[in-house]
């Protein structure tokens, strides 16, 4: 961790936290929410690491004013949750379950009234089981039916959030949902995924037609991005190097922002409609940025399914899920976005950035997590310097507020500012907490440096 102050950021720079419905909230069966690819997956023996599942989580559903108070405490200005589907519309379509928007209206009014603004994010990852059951995301009504979603959520609550962000990270729910079977609903289709990109995409396109209808909040979509380090210098590796770079960070921008599909080896152009393209290219305000780390490529063995071979990254620090520390890369990414695509780049937020250790309470019941500060202290330097490159950054959400349940890897991996006890569900500010609390104390206009 750099010794040095941290250096100020813009004014109205956004300061902000993240989490995810499946992961914190339990209550699986609680006030009519239906069952997700999620409760269905954890159910699956040998899917989840620990074997635990997300039905009781960190009990937020009940604890959430608890939770509000941890935000306000913190300082942030905003908090990025996600709405669960399966709360709202039970079998993903049809009526509302008028219980489940309760509890999203209740929240949202208690953020405001900690003066801090509410994010929400319509589809992370949690899609109701029924509509699995007829296709999921390789099915081209699911696409409406999100689109249905998004309205009957937004109709309710779109006078007071204050960003909307339409999908997570669809690339990681494609290729390892869909395509290598390691997420929900554990589909292993490696390119015959493609399905579930242009689906996700286009719901999102509906979706942002929907919200519109109901706000004039920005609205916005979360991608995950990785830089492509090449190791190696034959052709091969550099066109191993371009086709992942095609799928990881070109699939779920290209066609956003009015460029269409990349060409990529395996991907079906059938399943594109007459007007698709133009509906995906829907105007957005904001893009969402999720980075945790770079991706070491090289050319593919032979006979292997895919075009490009991933391999682990030396020279770096590691976080408990072995990835590599790396805030160079973020700097490098937001570069190359806005190298790549130029004026048609809309303003940026970090929408999560953060790290997994194996941090536990100390005889005094402290929670110390340097790594955690030096990662953070790390990748804020490398926003900052992105923004005396030219890149208009607009906001940083660190991931996450608390330890939650991490989907595949169940109760093992902590990336929270505060630890949880599940057994307990006892909550312990972790010393990254009081940390960012006195980052962004320091980052208000007037604060003594």
């Amino acid at each position: 961790m750099s010794t040095a102050p941290m250096p100020q950021f813009p004014t109205g720079f956004r300061w902000g936290v993240s989490t995810s419905a499946h992961q914190i909230e339990g209550a699986a069966t609680v006030d009519g929410r239906g069952p997700s690819i999620w409760d269905t997956f954890a159910q699956s023996p040998g899917r989840i690491s620990d074997g635990s599942s997300g039905a009781v989580a960190c009990d937020h559903y009940q604890r959430h004013t608890e939770d509000v108070a941890l935000l306000a405490g913190l300082g942030v200005d905003a908090y990025r949750f996600s709405i669960a589907w399966p709360r709202i519309q039970p079998t993903g379509a049809g009526p509302t379950n008028p219980a489940g928007l309760d509890f999203y209206d209740r929240l949202v009014d208690e953020l405001l009234a900690a003066d801090v603004d509410p994010v929400a994010t319509l589809y992370h990852w949690d899609l109701p089981q029924p509509l699995e059951d007829t296709g999921g995301w390789l099915h081209r009504d699911t696409a409406a039916r999100f689109a249905e979603y998004a309205e009957k959520t937004a109709a309710r609550l779109g006078d007071r959030v204050r960003l909307w962000i339409t999908l997570n990270e669809p690339f990681i729910h494609m290729s390892l949902g869909y395509g290598m079977g390691q997420h929900a609903p554990g589909r292993m289709l490696l390119f015959d995924a493609f399905p579930a990109a242009h689906h996700q995409l286009l719901g999102h396109g509906l979706a942002v037609a929907a919200l519109r209808a109901h706000t004039t909040s920005p609205v916005a979509i979360a991608n995950n991005y990785s830089p492509v380090r090449i190791l190696g210098d034959s052709d091969a590796d550099r066109a191993a190097g371009a086709a992942y770079e095609a799928l990881h960070n070109r699939l779920f921008t290209d066609p956003l922002l009015g460029r269409g599909y990349p060409e990529l080896p395996g991907l079906d152009p059938g399943i594109v409609h007459p007007g698709d393209l133009d509906t995906i290219a829907a105007p957005i305000d904001v893009l969402g940025v999720n980075y945790y780390n770079p991706t070491g490529v090289r050319a593919a063995e032979e006979g292997s399914p895919l075009p490009f071979d991933l391999v682990a990254l030396d020279g770096y620090p590691r976080t408990a899920f072995d990835w590599p520390v790396a805030p160079d890369g973020l700097r490098e990414l937001l570069g190359w976005l806005h190298d790549t695509y130029g004026d048609a780049l809309p303003p940026i937020e970090i929408t999560e950035s953060g790290c997994a250790y194996d941090d536990a309470p100390d005889a005094d019941g402290q929670v110390a997590d340097p790594e955690r500060i030096a990662y953070l202290d790390g990748h804020l330097r490398a926003v900052r310097a992105a923004l005396d490159d030219g890149v208009d950054v607009r906001g940083y959400f660190v991931w996450s507020l608390l330890d939650n349940w991490e989907w595949a890897e169940g109760f093992t991996k902590r990336f929270g500012l505060v630890h949880v006890d599940y057994a307990t569900q006892t909550r312990t500010p972790k010393s990254s907490y009081t940390w960012l609390r006195d980052v962004i104390a320091a980052s208000r206009p007037g604060s003594a440096r």
